[in-house]
């Protein structure tokens, strides 16, 4: 099942921009070389151990270039790989093939990274009932990718931009004049547009968690840069009357502690800006 923002447009989208992008007026190279009818058959190969993602989307890559070419996946998105699998075979146009290895190979080797990294943070906390959120942390461009990844391995999806939730963090709350003046701009712009959006507040110590819960029409209390010590603190404030959300340099090493404050969820930029791509290669057979 794929997350709401995985349609076909927004595939078909992300595929006809990043092929013209990199074949522009032609793959040179493969049209110089390669007959207009020749067929290849290719397998890829994996040179590192994780969790593979992308394996959807480059049938659909393959198909865009050639619908006629056949696609054999071996495994399937969120499947656990090793260094020396062979997860796919490819038989068709050697043109189409050529043309896609690369645009399908960045995709699916980031993408498992993400994975991958996203599966291991999770196991961190999952004694815990606390959720694992990404962030807009991503590549301009390929945010649709990486939160897809993100989904393979386990994670959840926060915002997808600025237009699908409020998140009112530091920088707007100083802008505004304050969370309360923030809130309250908030609140009447949504009445006066007729937007439903949850409204996320970003709070820096325990005087702005007080001043979060005595307003009206907040979701979610972002704790940000907080130590757990202090996080308990704030989650005893409030006491489950709103979502509750931590963020801000956690790390392997301090993500488990964090979870065990009891708070709903912790968001993690490195999911996407910091996760190691998982080397795989195309293989002519």
């Amino acid at each position: 099942m794929w997350p709401k923002y995985i349609t076909e447009k927004s595939l078909d989208q992300f595929i006809e921009n990043a092929l013209a992008e990199d074949i522009g007026d032609g793959d040179h190279s493969s049209l110089a070389s390669i007959p207009e009818n020749a067929e290849s058959s290719a397998y890829l190969l994996m040179k590192d151990s994780g969790i593979i993602a992308g394996v959807e989307l480059a049938e659909i890559i393959f198909k865009k270039l050639s619908p006629s070419i056949k696609v054999e996946a071996l495994v399937k998105d969120g499947d656990v790989v090793k260094k020396g699998d062979i997860i796919m075979r490819i038989h068709g146009s050697s043109r189409a093939i050529l043309s896609g290895e690369r645009l399908m190979l960045n995709c699916m080797q980031r993408m498992s990274g993400i994975a991958t990294y996203t599966n291991k943070l999770n196991s961190l906390i999952s004694h815990t009932s606390t959720k694992l959120l990404d962030t807009r942390k991503t590549t301009p461009n390929f945010r649709l990718m990486e939160k897809w990844a993100v989904f393979i391995g386990g994670g959840v999806n926060h915002r997808f931009g600025l237009y699908d939730m409020i998140m009112l963090k530091d920088n707007h709350n100083d802008f505004a004049g304050g969370i309360t003046q923030a809130v309250s701009a908030t609140k009447d712009y949504l009445e006066r547009t007729g937007r439903d959006l949850k409204i996320e507040v970003e709070t820096r110590n325990l005087e702005e968690v007080k001043e979060v819960l005595s307003l009206e029409g907040v979701h979610r209390i972002m704790l940000d840069n907080m130590s757990p010590a202090l996080m308990s603190e704030a989650l005893a404030l409030i006491n489950g009357r709103l979502e509750t959300e931590a963020s801000g340099g956690i790390t392997e090493s301090t993500i488990g502690a964090v979870a065990e404050t009891g708070v709903d969820y912790i968001s993690v930029g490195a999911l996407t800006h910091s996760a190691k791509s998982l080397d795989i290669s195309l293989k002519a057979e």
